[in-house]
């Protein structure tokens, strides 16, 4: 039984050493500043959640994940566990926190009573399918500009030793896996983690953890946007602006997400998605290969610099 059960991923945090420059890709990324001062910038999205992103000055490099609880009472029984105090959170929204760190040393936040935001979401496009034409005597344009990034979807740790990991997430925040990446029989390097919300569905993962060559640190942050139009909009728009592609566009296997992934100015790998898998606790935990882990339902292989 773990200590509490997490509903979301919350918003993850770097550093940087040039703010201005970060907060240039976050608008070609499609975020938006909610809060900007010479010593970090936090970005939101169109979404009701307040923080995405958190830069804060400094060495570039990954500086945390957060995850967001029920409630306040949630961090209180969390915060006795584990014997650390909640503070107040700095950031917008304000609310409640915890903060611990996993057996990497990744500093790990846990947020509750946040306030929202309006939400901001663009005008839905309807698509004509065989036996299914919903747009009737109308004509569709697709805005140019940058994707509509609703939410943070899910975050992706390197870690040194995944059975540590996959239990010290598991026994505190009561994840559930989806699929566990087997190498053989004996041994697995990794597992996509989903949140237990019951009866509720939720994304196939809001954590990945693997076990790889390189030791623990960030593999990547994904972040949803509106639709597959509006991911490939921030497609043009990031591949325009000069900005770094890494993979896509295609469709994953394992998850099924239509991604496009693209690193920031100082190498971090960050996600646009849409289209993924939703189950419930019922659903249960499959083991798949790597693979299937590198697969696609069509779109170019993984390229070796991933991860």
């Amino acid at each position: 039984m773990s200590i509490i059960k997490i509903e979301d991923v919350a918003h993850v945090r770097f550093r940087a050493p040039d703010l201005g420059e970060m907060r240039a890709f976050l608008d070609d990324f499609g975020l938006a500043v909610a809060e900007s001062t010479d010593k970090r910038v936090v970005a939101r999205g169109s979404g009701a959640s307040p923080v995405l992103h958190v830069t804060e000055l400094g060495e570039p490099g990954f500086a945390g994940v957060a995850f967001r609880a029920e409630s306040v009472a949630d961090l209180e029984r969390l915060a006795a566990a584990e014997g650390v105090p909640i503070a107040a959170s700095d950031l917008p929204g304000g609310g409640q926190v915890v903060t611990l760190a996993d057996p990497d040393g990744h500093r790990v936040d846990v947020v509750a009573g946040q306030a929202a935001t309006e939400p901001a979401l663009p005008q839905a496009h309807t698509w004509n399918r065989i036996g299914e034409h919903q747009r009737l005597r109308a004509t569709k344009r697709i805005a140019t500009g940058a994707a509509h990034v609703v939410r943070l979807g899910h975050v992706v740790l390197n870690v040194s030793n995944f059975r540590a990991s996959e239990a010290w997430y598991k026994d505190r925040f009561g994840f559930i896996t989806s699929d566990e990446i087997a190498l053989n029989p004996d041994f697995s390097l990794g597992a996509f983690l989903r949140c237990d919300r019951g009866e509720t569905p939720t994304d196939h993962h809001t954590l990945f953890l693997m076990q790889g060559r390189n030791g623990p640190g960030f593999n990547h942050a994904a972040f949803e946007v509106a639709d597959f139009d509006d991911l490939m909009a921030g497609h043009e728009q990031l591949k325009a602006a000069g900005r770094t592609a890494e993979w896509g566009v295609g469709r994953h296997l394992l998850g099924s997400q239509v991604f496009d992934y693209w690193r920031d100015p100082w190498g971090h790998t960050l996600e646009h998605w849409t289209d993924g898998d939703l189950f419930t606790a019922a659903d249960g935990s499959n083991v798949a290969s790597v693979r299937d882990l590198m697969g696609v339902q069509w779109g170019a292989q993984m390229p070796p610099t991933m991860g």
